[in-house]
């Protein structure tokens, strides 16, 4: 799967040389509509399967995700920063273990850790190449005001830390080790991606093709035993509700807001709001 991101990172690269901001906002929310939810709408499907040994009714399995889905909604209205700040965090560690699940080491807190500050440092680089956007978002969200030497602070804070958490899984782990420098040239491609790109075109290239597809594809091998063309079809089939469910939700939310200056805090917020059960959901297959 890494050759297959790092060949459309490179096309997405390629693109916004020949993309306008706009064209890029507009491909990208296209590729985050498509792929980027398709990736969570089987959620249900996945603890289904998890938690058959427990046998809980489906019905159950659905009131607790839309609990905390509606738990995460409320989160953002009553206390925005608070559910700002555990959006990047979760946000961060579900990244940092999809990343990693490819790369065989114990699975402890330490290596929990690693995860957690790998993915909340490709989301600071991300943040720190696109600072006055984030900003926007973030007045928007919490009415709070960063200054741009704040993202840098917070990138290079992370990334001492990332170089400690490395040093301590390459004594531990052999393979982990042999793949640092494939690693790091990984993560300066993206550095030049979110360089180069705007923030939502950024976004898109790392959450789509880096994140999405991936997951994609172990959720597939998860729930059918191997990846193949048939397989992701089945997939199409039980995701599709759920992400019709989904896609009409945004919509509804765009024609709500589209006239606001708050709809990009808005849609955020909505992403927040499905990505906290999602993590949850992702977290426990990885266990199985």
């Amino acid at each position: 799967m890494s050759k297959i991101s790092i060949i459309t990172s490179f096309l997405g690269l390629w693109l916004t040389s020949y993309l306008s901001d706009n064209n890029q906002i507009i491909f990208g929310f296209f590729l985050i509509f498509t792929f980027g939810i398709l990736h969570g709408a089987n959620d249900l499907v996945l603890i289904d399967r998890i938690e058959k040994k427990k046998k809980k009714p489906f019905i159950k399995i659905i009131i607790s995700y839309v609990i905390i889905v509606l738990l995460s909604v409320i989160l953002f209205t009553s206390l925005p920063t608070l559910a700002l700040l555990l959006f990047i965090i979760v946000s961060g560690y579900h990244f940092g273990e999809q990343h990693w699940q490819i790369i065989s080491y114990e699975r402890n807190l330490a290596s929990k850790l690693f995860e957690l500050t790998y993915g909340l440092f490709i989301l600071g680089l991300l943040l720190n190449f696109n600072n006055s956007e984030v900003s926007k978002i973030i007045i928007e969200i919490t009415s709070i005001t960063l200054s741009p030497i704040v993202y840098k602070v917070i990138v290079l804070v992370l990334g001492l830390f990332l170089v400690c958490f490395s040093y301590l899984m390459a004594i531990k782990s052999s393979d982990f080790k042999k793949n640092i420098l494939e690693q790091f040239f990984y993560l300066v491609l993206l550095c030049v991606i979110f360089k180069s790109s705007s923030l939502i075109w950024g976004f898109t290239i790392y959450f789509i093709f880096w994140h999405s597809i991936p997951s994609l594809n172990d959720q597939i091998i998860f729930l059918y035993g191997s990846y193949s063309f048939t397989n992701f079809k089945n997939y199409l089939k039980t995701a599709f509700w759920y992400w019709f469910v989904s896609l009409c939700g945004i919509t509804l939310l765009y024609f709500a807001a589209k006239d606001l200056i708050i709809f990009d805090a808005l849609f955020f917020s909505f992403l927040a709001s499905i990505t906290f059960p999602h993590a949850i959901v992702i977290l426990k297959m990885f266990k199985k």
